[in-house]
């Protein structure tokens, strides 16, 4: 994942256990972009990220609610566009360690995007996968 390279947005106020952000990968964010704009009035901020490539903030008024970005390489074969949810946690390795013994495996390992938070991507059993993050 690349990381964002612009100034970081107000912190938002955050609860362990309680989702924080979500996140479209998708193949074509013109459309899907055109698509929220349209259907529930969302507005978009560009940012450049480290690797080049763009990243979408979604705002539902003056409140950032989602981010948007296009899945392109290998690392993306075969995956269809999808939402990837992130859920708040108040330490993302300790918490990581107890998913992995309740029956869930790490998909990304514990890594930190400066400014916004400490992340790890996992599938919770039955197949599920989901994002959690201690937000900065």
């Amino acid at each position: 994942m690349a990381y964002l390279q612009y100034e970081p947005m107000e912190a938002a106020m955050w609860t362990h256990g309680h989702f924080y952000w979500n996140e479209l990968m998708t193949r074509d964010p013109d459309t899907v972009r055109a698509f929220y704009e349209a259907t529930v009035g969302w507005r978009f901020a560009e940012h450049n990220l480290t690797d080049g490539s763009l990243y979408w903030v979604a705002f539902a008024g003056d409140t950032p609610v989602a981010g948007v970005f296009a899945m392109s390489g290998p690392d993306f074969e075969g995956v269809p566009d999808n939402w990837m949810p992130y859920l708040a946690v108040d330490d993302v390795e300790a918490r990581l360690e107890a998913a992995v013994a309740a029956g869930a495996t790490v998909i990304r390992p514990a890594f930190t995007v400066p400014a916004v938070g400490r992340f790890a991507i996992l599938r919770q059993p039955g197949g599920g996968a989901i994002g959690w993050m201690t937000p900065a």
